[in-house]
C-alpha cells in the first residue's frame, strides 16, 4: 500500500523555471541535470515496487529530523518483520570505490559516497524509532538502478544493490511473508506526520525579479513567442496550445514559488504574464482557484 507518492521537489521545479527565464551558470545547469536524472531514476524504481505482494506500507521521499539533524530517505518499505530504507541512485557510467570514496572512472572526479550518507540516515532513523519507543528491525541499502552503471572494487560487505541484483532483491522481498498489524499502521502514520515539506538543503542560485524574463512561455518548447487566441495560449514556434485558464494558473504557481514574499494580485500576475490579456480574465482565474484576502481596494490572493 503506497501511503505517500513521490513528487518533484520544489528545488527541481524552481530551477526549471529559472532556467527558462534567465541564463543559469554552468554549475547550476549541471546541478539541475543531476536532479532531473536522479528523479527519473527514483520514478523508475517506484514502478518496480508498485506490485509488491503481501501486506506492506510504502512511503516515498521522506524528510525527517532527529536531534536537529535532517535526513532523507528515498523509499521506506514497512513489512511485517522488517523496515527497508532504500536510497536510489541513477548514476551512469563506470565508477569505482577506493578508501570509502566514490570516483567516476573517465574523469577521476570524486562523488559523495552514498553508502556513507545511507549509514548516517540509518543511524538517525534508529534513533527516531528509539525516541518513539518502537522496536523494529531496520535494513538499509543503496540501490543503483541505471542499467548503464558499473561499480568496480565494490566491497561485498557493503549495503549496495547493483542493477543486476535488483530483480533478485525484489523477488526475495516478494517471497517473504508479511502481515501488518495496528502497530505498523501507527508507525507509518507517525512517519508521515513527521515528514518535513520544506527541504533545508534546497540550493537555488541568486536571482531577483527584474533579471527574470517576463511572459507566458510554451510548456512544450520553452519559447516566449506565444499569444492568446480566444481561449488558448498558442506557441508561435512549435504550434502547441493549452487552455489559457490553465496557463494563467501555471504562471501564478510559478510566481508563488519564486517569490513567496510578494503578494499575488491581479496587477502582479498581469505584469508577470507580460502578454496581451484582459486583466478581468486574470481576476476571474484568481477568484476561481485562490482565496481573496484584504480589502476591496487592496485585494490579494492566497
Amino acid at each position: 500500500m503506497l501511503l505517500k507518492k513521490r513528487t518533484e521537489s520544489e528545488e527541481i521545479v524552481a530551477l526549471r523555471y529559472l532556467n527558462t527565464r534567465m541564463e543559469l551558470a554552468a554549475k547550476d545547469k549541471f546541478h539541475l541535470s543531476n536532479l532531473e536524472k536522479g528523479y527519473r531514476g527514483e520514478i523508475e524504481f517506484d514502478r518496480l515496487t508498485e506490485n509488491l505482494s503481501e501486506e506492506r506500507y510504502i512511503i516515498d521521499d521522506l524528510l525527517l529530523q532527529v536531534n536537529n539533524s535532517y535526513f532523507q530517505v528515498d523509499k521506506v518499505i514497512i513489512s511485517g518483520g522488517l523496515i527497508h530504507l532504500l536510497d536510489v541512485k541513477y548514476h551512469e557510467g563506470d565508477y569505482f570505490l577506493e578508501s570509502d570514496k566514490l570516483y567516476y572512472m573517465k574523469s577521476s572526479r570524486e562523488f559523495k559516497n552514498p553508502v556513507i550518507q545511507l549509514k548516517r540516515s540509518e543511524t538517525l532513523f534508529r534513533q527516531l524509532l528509539q525516541n518513539l519507543k518502537l522496536n523494529y528491525l531496520v535494513q538499509a541499502a543503496v540501490v543503483f538502478n541505471n542499467p548503464e552503471f558499473t561499480l568496480y572494487q565494490a566491497p561485498m560487505d557493503q549495503p549496495i544493490i547493483l542493477p543486476t541484483q535488483i530483480n533478485r532483491f525484489l523477488k526475495e522481498l516478494n517471497e517473504t511473508p508479511s502481515k501488518l498489524d495496528e502497530n505498523h499502521k501507527i508507525l507509518a502514520q507517525k512517519l508521515l506526520s513527521l515528514h518535513h515539506v520544506k527541504n533545508p538543503f534546497t540550493t537555488l542560485p541568486p536571482y531577483d525579479y527584474d533579471q527574470l524574463e517576463k511572459g507566458m512561455y510554451c510548456r512544450d518548447c520553452g519559447s516566449f513567442n506565444t499569444s492568446i487566441k480566444i481561449r488558448h495560449l498558442v506557441c508561435g514556434k512549435c504550434g502547441s496550445s493549452e487552455p489559457v485558464e490553465q496557463a494563467i494558473v501555471q504562471q501564478i504557481e510559478e510566481f508563488k514559488l519564486l517569490f513567496p514574499d510578494r503578494k499575488i494580485t491581479t496587477q502582479s500576475i498581469y505584469e508577470w504574464c507580460n502578454i496581451e490579456i484582459n486583466k478581468r480574465r486574470i481576476t476571474r482565474v484568481l477568484k476561481k482557484f485562490y482565496t481573496a484576502k484584504g480589502t476591496t481596494s487592496d485585494t490579494y490572493y492566497e
